[in-house]
């Protein structure tokens, strides 16, 4: 009974997100109206979602987990600088989703192939769900 109730949890928390960011796109694009903003093919792009969620492996001491958080940050860092994460961060309540990027790639195996080389990912503290996902393909300014 409580895993159905995490399972149908976990899929609104899904469908939430999707939601929150499809309007935080369309209003991130300044547009003065709603009636304003239109969505056409021409202005569509891949890019890929990646969520990160609870490993099967976070029992390092404080020590070690500090020195991994480290390393993974080094590693976004390192995406960021390169363009290949666009959008990059922690969620900040207690769920089983840890994180999320919105990657700038030509496919899933090449996000796979960057990922592996996340210390937190590849000690097991994280893992992680791939997905395209499309949307206008200008970049949006967070401020």
């Amino acid at each position: 009974m409580q895993t159905l109730y995490f399972q149908s949890r976990n899929l609104l928390m899904k469908k939430i997100m999707t939601f929150v960011l499809l309007v935080g796109f369309a209003k991130a694009f300044g547009q003065s109206s709603k009636d304003s903003f239109v969505i056409r093919p021409d202005l569509l792009r891949q890019y890929y979602s990646v969520m990160l969620t609870e490993g099967d492996h976070r029992d390092q001491d404080s020590a070690l987990a500090a020195k991994i958080q480290e390393q993974h940050l080094a590693n976004i860092t390192r995406l960021v600088n390169e363009g290949k994460v666009l959008v990059a961060g922690p969620f900040l309540d207690d769920i089983s989703w840890k994180g999320f990027f919105i990657f700038d790639m030509d496919s899933k195996e090449a996000i796979e192939k960057e990922l592996a080389q996340d210390k937190a990912i590849s000690s097991g503290r994280l893992k992680y769900e791939i997905h395209p996902w499309m949307t206008v393909k200008r970049k949006v300014d967070f401020k």
